[in-house]
């Protein structure tokens, strides 16, 4: 096991980087966080997906990987839209190239792994969209599953019950949506600050009522880059023309209702800019500028359960963001994902762990409000209560691989043995963010494996654990 422990001068901050004592079969591009407490990773050859699962004291640093079920012969994409959605399978839909890199081809293909039978199956494109590459999308509060045109303005709903599309209306939107991010916000619109038409930022109304863009203003400061590329040929005999808008960085809404927006390299290569987006009163104030001239142009930022932003610059280096400040972290170079415990599992090259220092409010806890007090093995039961899906969707990348975590989790501890098991959530009342004090519910199957006798039960969101309440497994 490779243990670094990195000490921030100036600041009460410490982080360590532990190494995995199993590295993944075939690189990870980027990870998922299921709804059973495995993670999965797709590997570097774009089609191959592999599964870690935790060791029976929950530790990911000493899991263990499978392989799963590669994707559909002819789909390996790289820089595609996805999701995990309520019922438990995940979602990808598109890639800007397709096999695996080598062609830039926007690819409107996409497929849906359902974990209980290790099986992609493929998912048919929204009606007229010949290309979809990599769009932004996003899980709305209701859990339907929205996306959009990278091309235009055009925006599609999935209804994962009937897996069928339906068009939604993108009255209002100012810019198409190439290279945009999508936030959640805690009343269920979705913020996004424009790439072609930057400064601009856009709210979309998910309301049944006001399905529409309107302006969110300023960004004050510049959040994208200049396209170096021209034309970008594609589509047949590659006689289509594409051309980028630019970059920008993730944007992380946090615990205090601001959303943390960062910014690609500007028009003098210089650092990247970051703005924040206050969604309570709907104004945009300039935040830092990334140290040692560096930026996030189509990076990763995660959530930590302290409230501060872990970014990745495209350096590699890492900064936290504590709401008013940058400080420099830890050499990340690869995807960044929250898990259950509260590290977040640092992919490509060694595949590592990051623990930070500092912890949660006891108000950003789930709170259990009934729940069974003995369950069975093998059998499903309901759980509800309040902040279910965590304060914010707790993870981003800029445009593509969207790998959001706002879902809850049910861990069970063996009192005797203290053994970790995970039983897998499905149809969750709400996929939102910030529900507040409105009572959410999910379902979870008591795994076959767990060991019978007393136990305690927490939910899980974004690394946050409830209180634990006392069952007994039969």
């Amino acid at each position: 096991m490779v243990l670094v422990l990195l000490v921030m001068s100036g600041a009460a901050l410490a982080q360590t980087l532990t190494a995995l004592k199993h590295q993944p079969p075939d690189g990870i591009i980027y990870t998922f966080q299921m709804t059973d407490g495995t993670v999965i990773a797709q590997g570097d050859n774009c089609s191959d997906f592999w599964k870690l699962t935790p060791d029976n004291t929950g530790s990911y640093v000493n899991g263990t990987w499978t392989q799963l079920a590669s994707l559909p012969s002819d789909y390996a994409p790289y820089a595609g839209a996805s999701a995990v959605l309520a019922d438990g399978r995940l979602l990808l839909e598109g890639g800007e190239y397709s096999q695996c890199g080598n062609v830039f081809a926007l690819t409107n293909q996409g497929a849906v792994y359902d974990p209980a039978t290790n099986a992609w199956t493929t998912v048919t494109p929204p009606k007229g969209w010949n290309y979809i590459g990599d769009s932004p999308s996003t899980i709305l509060a209701d859990g339907e599953y929205l996306i959009g045109n990278k091309l235009t303005k055009k925006m599609a709903i999935l209804d994962p019950t009937t897996m069928t599309w339906k068009s939604s209306p993108d009255k209002g939107k100012a810019d198409f949506n190439a290279e945009e991010g999508w936030t959640l916000l805690a009343d269920g619109s979705v913020l996004t600050a424009d790439v072609k038409d930057a400064p601009n930022s856009e709210i979309y109304s998910a309301a049944a009522k006001k399905k529409e863009w309107t302006t969110a203003g300023s960004t004050i400061v510049d959040l994208h880059s200049p396209s170096p590329f021209g034309c970008i040929n594609y589509g047949p005999k590659n006689k289509l023309c594409y051309y980028p808008p630019g970059e920008i960085g993730p944007a992380i809404l946090r615990p205090d209702g601001t959303v943390f927006a960062t910014g690609s390299y500007t028009n003098n290569n210089g650092p990247g800019n970051t703005a924040i987006y206050d969604s309570l009163t709907n104004t945009w104030t300039v935040g830092p500028t990334f140290p040692n001239g560096d930026n996030a142009g189509d990076s990763f930022a995660v959530l930590l359960t302290n409230g501060d932003v872990l970014v990745e610059g495209d350096s590699g280096t890492s900064y936290l963001f504590n709401g008013t400040t940058f400080t420099a972290g830890p050499f990340t170079p690869g995807s960044l994902m929250i898990l259950p415990n509260g590290q977040v599992l640092i992919g490509g090259g060694t595949t590592e762990v990051y623990t930070s220092s500092g912890n949660y409010q006891s108000s950003w806890q789930p709170t259990i409000s009934s729940f069974p007090s003995s369950v069975t093995p093998g059998s499903t039961y309901s759980i509800s209560g309040t902040q279910f899906n965590g304060l914010s969707q707790a993870g981003a990348f800029g445009d593509e691989f969207q790998f959001a975590t706002n879902y809850p989790l049910v861990q069970i501890t063996n009192s005797s043995t203290k053994h970790v098991f995970y039983a897998k959530t499905h149809d969750h009342s709400s996929m939102g963010v910030a529900t507040g004090t409105e009572t959410i519910t999910t379902n979870f199957d008591v795994p076959s494996t767990i060991e019978t006798g007393a136990s305690t039960l927490v939910v899980i969101a974004n690394g946050i654990p409830s209180a634990s309440v006392s069952i007994t497994v039969q």
